[in-house]
This record gives structure tokens, C-alpha cells and sequence, in this order.
């Protein structure tokens, strides 16, 4: 017969493991997931999610930047459940549309809208959606709808968690142009309050963190994690494997001035983009790039300088004077004879160096050139670049031209920021932007160790569907 206390540890042991139990369930059911994939003819990466009433497939340009998620609303918005938001200026501003914009809820779309009914001059709450690649703007209205992702963490990616205060705005056809064929508006995944993840996090009460595995082909499929700092199981044939323990970090820079980041300005705004502390290039193991260090923090002042993480270039960007001095070294480097190659007279635009593809050895791990390591906070914290992420392939039959060039683009000496990593250099890499703990995860490229981003097996369920 059991003792009072040997009763009570038992019934305590019992409620314990329960509530622990209760606790992992409740914890892994908000973890969600979402395809990423390449588009071949824009070198964009796209998002897919499902959205509205019922929910159908939709399928969004993947953006590290811009302020807001938007969607295309021209047309027959079909949704039993949007509405949009009534107008109160300092609300709709606190929103993080980032600007004071009311009007009648007749003059924007989706129409009819029966909200206008009965009260046509009702003031509701707008915003400014912008084309990140094209700088056009559009003014329409903020709308809340339902937004539904698969979890994660069941067997099936068809069982989907949905949440129906998903907000965005509206935004006109015409604001589509020069994107990925197929999306209809962007997915908003900078440091925003109304990224998509901050939405995820506010909702679910999950960890504001974001972590994506940019595919390197358009025929592959990728991942975006919402609201998890791991583990990120990937499904190679060696076995399942957890990617997350393969992250370096280094801490996330807030770029204090968010002027000049969009067409629309928004006072006393920071950055919603991602910057990190880049402290140096090497070129080739130990052969540093001569950069004038000013050039690589951000001006206080004026929000000039520093690296930062971009989606929408499809290759790294650097200063004038950064892209001679890096470009000249990785000439220099790729002649000696570890290498052996030697420049075409004639590169291709927007390349400044490019090299005969029949001179250049291919391996698993992409074109056998001298790598390219971005040092970070520290000089142990290393990004590696190897070939498949710096060099790429140009082929022209009709010009016969099959081309290695290299994927670092001169950006000029006007820029806002000196330093912009491109998709190119993203892709084949897992990476995590964790703004709780105000840091970013790296993997280096994966391919260096036998991985790719298909081995999470994710399948896109928009090309799927269509």
C-alpha cells in the first residue's frame, strides 16, 4: 500500500509528464513550413502559401525587405472572409504600414465590397505597396484574410494550419510586372512587425525567427521555416539529418535610417532589411581584399554603407572601388597555377570577368575556382563561397558562347549600401534570420557536404495544382 507521499509524487510524476507532453504538442503544431523555389527566367525566389475563403493555392515573390505583404486585389477579390480595417490614423500607423494613409472604402479594391454598403463613406485604413524590383507604387487598402501554412512537424504536408487575422494590402495588376510569371503580390519576409513570420509569431505566440533553403535550380524545391530555431530535418539517402547544426552565426545590425530603402519615405523609420557586420573579403584561403573600412559600417547618420541580405538582386552587389579590388585579386588568384585560367577579352553583361567554360574543371561542388570567404563579426565566423555559389554558367548557342563568369556585379558608388549579397550566393544555403536573439544563421553552401535544399522533400503544392 502506498504511503501519502509515494501517492502524491505518483499523481505529481503523472500530471507532470502530461503537462510536459501537452507542452511539445502544443509547441511543434505551430511550427509551419512553406515552398520556395527559383524562377528561370527572373533568377527570383517565390513563396507559396494558401489564402483566402475557401483556400486556394498562391503563390508570392519572396522579399527580405520591404515593409508589408501585398497581393493583387484587381478584379474578383473571391474571399468570403476578408475585411478591411476602419480608419483611425495613429492605429493604421501603428499597423506598420509605416504611413497615415485613410480614404473612402469605395475608392479602393477589392469592389464590390460589402463592407461599403451601408456606410460607402466609412474611412478605412491604406498603404503603399511598392514593386521592390521595378519602384513603381500603387496607394490601396489594407485587408485582413486568412492565411493557412502545413505543419511542419506531421507526415503530411496537407494538413494545414491557418490563422484569419493574416493582414496585408491590396495592390493593383500592374504592380506584378518584372516578378516571377505566376505570383500574384509579395510575401514580406524583412524585420517588419507585419512580416509574414512577426504575423506567425503574434499569432501563435512561436519564436519571431525565420530560416529559408534558397533552391539553386528552378526544378528544385525549397523551404521556409516559421517560427522555429530548429531542428530543420532534411531527408538525404545518407538518412534524416538535422541542417540546423550546421549554423554559424553572427549578430544582426539595425540599420537606424530607412530612408531611401523605398519610393515612399517613411520618417524616423529604421531599415526593415538585414544587415550584417561584414569585416573583410579573402580571396583564395588568406589573400585579403584591399577595401577602405569606411565603406563597410553604416553611416549613423545618413544609413549609408554596411552589407546587408538581399532577394531581390540576383547577384552580390559591391562598391565600385570594393568590386575592382575584389574582382583584380580573384583574376590574379585564378591565373597562378593551382587554377590556370585566364580571362575571355569580352565578358558578358552585367560580368566583368568571365572565363571559357571548356578551361574551367566542374566538380560536385560546382567550377574549381579560388573560393571567396566573407569574414563576419569575427575571424573565425567565415561564410565560404565556392564555385557553385560565385561563378555562373552563360550559354548562348546561337552566339556560341559557354561561359564561367563571375557572379559579383559592380553596383556603382551611388548606392545606399556598399555591399548587397545576392540570390546566387544564397542558393544552396540554409539560413536564419532570428530576430529575438538578433542574429543570423548560416550554413555555407551545402553542397559541400553532399546536401541540397530538395532533401527536405517539400513538395509545391502551387505548381502542384496548376
Amino acid at each position: 500500500m502506498h504511503s501519502p507521499l509515494s501517492l502524491f509524487l505518483i499523481r505529481f510524476s503523472f500530471f507532470f509528464i502530461f503537462f510536459i507532453l501537452l507542452f511539445s504538442n502544443q509547441t511543434q503544431q505551430t511550427t509551419l513550413i512553406s515552398p520556395v523555389s527559383k524562377d528561370k527566367h527572373t533568377n527570383l525566389f517565390t513563396l507559396s502559401v494558401y489564402l483566402k475563403t475557401p483556400l486556394r493555392p498562391t503563390k508570392l515573390f519572396l522579399d527580405l525587405s520591404f515593409l508589408f505583404p501585398w497581393l493583387d486585389c484587381d478584379g474578383n477579390y473571391n474571399s468570403s472572409s476578408f475585411h478591411q480595417v476602419p480608419c483611425d490614423a495613429t492605429f493604421c500607423d501603428s499597423l506598420g504600414f509605416g504611413a497615415l494613409s485613410c480614404a473612402n472604402c469605395t475608392d479602393f479594391t477589392p469592389s464590390p465590397n460589402p463592407n461599403c454598403v451601408h456606410i460607402p463613406t466609412e474611412m478605412v485604413c491604406g498603404a503603399f505597396p511598392e514593386n521592390p524590383i521595378t519602384k513603381d507604387v500603387n496607394s490601396q487598402t489594407v485587408l485582413v484574410d486568412t492565411l493557412a501554412l502545413p505543419n511542419a512537424n506531421v507526415s503530411s504536408q496537407e494538413q494545414l494550419v491557418s490563422f484569419s487575422n493574416y493582414t496585408f494590402s491590396c495592390a493593383h495588376t500592374t504592380l506584378l510586372k518584372r516578378l516571377p510569371k505566376g505570383v500574384t503580390g509579395l510575401a514580406s519576409l524583412g524585420r517588419s512587425k507585419v512580416s509574414i513570420q512577426a504575423q506567425i509569431s503574434s499569432t501563435f505566440s512561436t519564436p519571431n525567427c525565420l530560416a529559408i533553403c534558397f533552391p539553386g535550380l528552378p526544378k528544385s524545391t525549397g523551404v521556409a521555416f516559421f517560427g522555429s530555431r530548429g531542428p530543420y530535418y532534411a531527408f538525404p539517402r545518407s538518412g534524416k539529418i538535422d541542417l540546423a547544426k550546421f549554423l554559424i552565426y553572427t549578430p544582426l545590425i539595425e540599420n537606424p535610417i530607412g530612408s531611401g530603402d523605398t519610393v515612399i519615405t517613411y520618417v524616423n523609420k529604421p531599415s526593415n532589411e538585414y544587415f550584417i557586420g561584414l569585416t573583410s573579403i579573402r580571396v583564395n584561403g588568406n589573400k585579403q581584399v584591399p577595401i577602405n573600412s569606411s565603406l563597410l559600417t553604416i553611416n549613423k547618420e545618413n544609413g549609408f554603407g554596411g552589407t546587408k541580405i538581399s532577394s531581390h538582386v540576383p547577384y552580390t552587389l559591391l562598391e565600385s572601388s570594393i568590386h575592382k579590388a575584389f574582382t583584380e585579386l580573384f583574376v590574379k588568384e585564378a591565373s597562378s597555377s593551382s587554377f590556370n585560367l585566364t580571362i575571355i577579352s569580352n565578358p558578358v553583361k552585367p560580368f566583368s570577368v568571365c572565363y571559357s567554360a571548356e578551361r574551367v574543371t566542374v566538380t560536385n561542388g560546382g567550377p574549381v575556382v579560388p573560393t571567396v570567404d566573407l569574414v563576419l563579426d569575427r575571424d573565425d565566423v567565415v561564410w565560404k563561397i565556392d564555385g557553385a555559389n560565385s561563378m555562373v554558367r552563360v550559354v548562348n548557342k546561337k552566339k556560341e558562347l559557354d561561359l564561367w563568369c563571375l557572379g559579383f556585379v559592380d553596383g556603382g558608388v551611388n548606392n545606399k549600401t556598399s555591399i548587397v549579397i545576392g540570390g546566387k550566393q544564397l542558393e544552396e544555403n540554409l539560413v536564419q534570420f532570428d530576430l529575438e536573439s538578433n542574429r543570423f544563421g548560416f550554413s555555407s553552401s551545402l553542397a559541400s557536404r553532399s546536401l541540397s535544399c530538395a532533401d527536405f522533400k517539400i513538395v509545391d503544392f502551387v505548381n502542384a495544382s496548376t
